[in-house]
């Protein structure tokens, strides 16, 4: 029974210290692996002449696998069919890449992978490792830097692909709209300096194209572009500057749908200012028709009182270009647009901030008389109204004091619509805080050579515009009773003149106009009284 009982013991100190050698032995993981996989050798070798393979394999140090490949892999010259990559979607110690297309003769071509080869464990890249050949006897080594940067916005795309074209016999002005470049690189999303490599001596026109379809063609509609004026010549010592904008897209009328049973909305590209709408088809007498352009869209509503329609036929004329489009537009089962009016603020109303309401529907008959604006003591405060026929909005302008609280009350009848529909009794209620709640910014512009007129814009960290001064001399530039926050400093050189940032135009050589940002973000406190000066290089 001893023995028995010692038996126990022991087998309880048995696994007591298993259980602890357990516990003290669970391993940590140790340090993280952040070394990335290593090209050790190439089929056939790197940087050889007189390609004529199909096939090339990259053998490296440990396993590797493809991440995001169709993004960050860059072929220049570009190919006409994506080489075929594999593993896909598998891990190997190689990465095979298959070439589909002919190539052209006496051609230095370049393979940059981007950050697309990573180990199979950690997700570490072999950042930026290239692959070159040439078909020809020797490798082209000339080279061309510089920088990318956005015409509006203070940071720039990720992805921007900067392309050199060969100006020879076939160059025009429209072959980045047809053809793809004959050397090409990519700021993929990490910088926004570029460098293409491999470079043949000649003359060139270089680009930069934020390529939404990846085809390696400019497309107004949706690609944003920057050019340089100047023909390059390599070699070249030069570093380039390219500034990315989005054109004005050529005018062109889209298919206009039935958006309600009293409207059809007639979208289009470009300007449209001159636009006029003609139906071609028969409409009742008792039928009455308007058109008003939907504010912030590219897009005419023609409203109508309703009738019994199987269809409509309407032509588009663009007096300015003197194009004329026709379109048929069916009948579908859809309600009404009725009357809805919507303020552009509710609560808080900040100093500097302007009061208004929009209309969904034609504003016809405006009656201040059913309008009534009252303080927090009753008292009857003074107001003006406009009517702002272009966004289909009711402006009001009165005197905004601290601690206030505003109520706002419109009456039936206050607003009638083309459909003859009026508001019911609506109630509106606008409060304002203590001054010291707000910070006074001062800025002042420093510089040899300023160029007036100018913007200067206070903006959100996203670059909405939260105040503007416009300036034609210098001045001091004083931004009050602002919200507690971060803010953007923004200048807008106006070269032509009319108030508003311009973009620019490639076929007509027109670069954007200039924007300046302060370097960094500035912040405001309640309460605070605070000076900045900006300086401006020329």
């Amino acid at each position: 029974m001893f023995r028995k009982f010692l038996s126990y013991i022991f087998i309880f100190f048995i696994v007591f210290a298993s259980y602890q050698c357990a516990r003290k032995g669970t391993p940590t993981g140790g340090p993280k692996d952040e070394t990335p996989p290593t090209l050790i050798r190439a089929e056939p070798d790197n940087m050889t002449t007189n390609f004529k393979s199909a096939k090339i394999r990259l053998y490296f140090d440990e396993l590797v696998k493809l991440q995001d490949v169709q993004e960050q892999l860059i072929v220049s010259p570009p190919l006409k069919y994506p080489p075929l990559l594999s593993p896909q979607g598998a891990a190997d110690k190689f990465v095979e890449i298959t070439i589909k297309d002919t190539l052209l003769e006496n051609t230095t071509y370049t393979l940059n992978f981007g950050q697309s080869i990573v180990d199979n464990n950690e997700g570490n890249p072999n950042s930026f490792l290239t692959y070159v050949f040439s078909t020809g006897d020797y490798i082209d080594s000339l080279e061309l830097a510089g920088v990318v940067k956005d015409a509006f916005n203070k940071e720039a795309d990720d992805f921007i692909s900067v392309m050199l074209y060969k100006i020879d016999s076939s160059y025009t002005d429209s072959t980045l709209y047809q053809k793809p470049p004959n050397y090409i690189t990519n700021t993929l999303d990490s910088t926004v300096i570029f460098r293409l490599k491999n470079l043949k001596e000649g003359k060139y026109a270089l680009f930069a194209i934020k390529d939404e379809a990846k085809d390696n063609i400019f497309n107004q509609k949706t690609d944003k572009i920057g050019f340089t004026k100047d023909t390059i010549n390599l070699p070249t010592d030069s570093i380039y500057l390219l500034t990315l904008f989005k054109e004005i897209p050529d005018y062109g009328a889209a298919v206009p749908s039935m958006a309600a049973k009293n409207k059809i909305s007639f979208g289009y590209y470009g300007e449209g200012q001159n636009l006029r709408i003609d139906p071609i088809s028969a409409i009742p007498d008792t039928v009455r028709t308007t058109v008003l352009k939907e504010f912030d869209k590219d897009t005419l509503n023609f409203w109508f009182t309703p009738f019994e329609m199987d269809s409509l036929v309407f032509t588009i004329t663009n007096d300015a270009f003197k194009v004329i489009d026709t379109f048929t537009v069916k009948k579908r089962k859809i309600g009404v647009d009725s009357l809805r009016l919507t303020p552009n603020k509710k609560g808080n109303l900040d100093f500097g901030e302007s009061f208004s309401i929009a209309v969904n529907t034609p504003i016809m008959v405006l009656d201040t008389s059913k309008i009534k604006m009252i303080s927090k003591d009753s008292t009857t405060v003074a107001y003006s109204t406009k009517l702002d026929s272009m966004a289909n909005k009711v402006d009001f302008d009165f005197s905004v004091e601290p601690n206030e609280n505003y109520k706002i009350e419109l009456l039936p009848g206050a607003i009638q619509d083309f459909f003859e529909e009026t508001n019911d009794t609506i109630n509106y209620n606008l409060n304002t805080k203590s001054l010291a709640d707000f910070g006074n910014l001062s800025l002042n512009l420093n510089g040899t050579n300023i160029n007036y007129p100018l913007i200067v814009q206070l903006t959100n960290e996203k670059g909405q515009t939260e105040r503007e001064i416009y300036a034609t001399g210098p001045q001091v530039f004083e931004f009050n009773n602002i919200d507690p926050g971060n803010y953007l400093v923004r200048i807008i050189f106006d070269e032509n003149e009319n108030k508003q940032w311009d973009t620019g135009n490639y076929l007509k050589n027109i670069q954007p106009e200039k924007v300046s940002y302060y370097p960094g973000p500035i912040e405001m406190r309640a309460n605070w009284e605070k000076i900045e000066t900006f300086n401006l290089l020329d």
